[in-house]
């Protein structure tokens, strides 16, 4: 099996790696971090995988200062993560995006661990999210034919779940009742290709909220 080349060496190689990378920016355009530094105006907030290989600025080419960022393992959203509601907090009251977009990637090894049933140590507190969406699917989920079809629709199950659970937090809620302007998308990526599955999944009001587990049943047939 072939593997992605490394280009990681030492500390201070990425030391030297920033410095030409910033050389590069700046023979560009002068004033490119200056005019950066002085301004973050982000139209969305992305909600990812902590995966490495799914940076969200490189997989939709936008340049820093573009996409609100938080990460954590499997895109999971609850309501007693004080870190993923904060960020959101600013995200939507700050900074005013105008869309947030669950971003879950095919293969999610959070997602296949959560199917297994063997412990891996402090991270089952965090999965058990996931496995609850298994277990209120589990017909479904059981249905498909093999392992690989099994994950890739409960990584799109999770996706759901986050994009309901960002919906009914009061900060969108409220952000809707002030009448602004405020869409919640479900995407999935996958790794093998490189391109992104839209699933269908856009919520920009509380009566749009119903659809939100109405346009996943077909999904891995449609994505794979």
């Amino acid at each position: 099996m072939s593997t992605v080349p490394s280009t990681f060496g030492t500390l201070d190689g990425l030391l030297s790696a920033n410095r030409k990378w910033a050389d590069n920016m700046k023979r560009g355009d002068e004033e490119y971090f200056s005019k950066l530094a002085n301004q973050q105006t982000p139209q969305l907030l992305w909600i990812g995988c902590s995966d490495s290989r799914v940076p969200a600025n490189q997989i939709v080419n936008l340049a820093p200062g573009e996409v609100f960022v938080h990460r954590n393992i499997a895109n999971v959203v609850n309501h007693n993560d004080l870190n993923v509601l904060s960020v959101l907090q600013y995200a939507v009251e700050i900074l005013k995006v105008k869309h947030v977009i669950v971003t879950g990637h095919y293969g999610c090894g959070g997602v296949a661990a959560s199917l297994q049933n063997q412990q891996f140590g402090l991270i089952d507190n965090w999965l058990r999210t996931i496995k609850d969406i298994y277990q209120a699917n589990e017909a479904k989920v059981e249905a498909l034919p093999d392992q690989k079809a099994k994950v890739d629709l409960m990584c799109e199950l999770n996706v759901a779940n986050s994009v309901r659970n960002v919906v009914h937090t009061s900060i969108v809620q409220n952000a809707w009742a002030r009448g602004q302007e405020l869409s919640i998308h479900g995407w999935c990526y996958r790794l093998d290709d490189g391109i992104i599955r839209d699933l269908n999944i856009r919520i920009s009001g509380p009566s749009q909220l119903h659809r939100i587990y109405d346009v996943i049943s077909d999904k891995v047939a449609a994505n794979s």
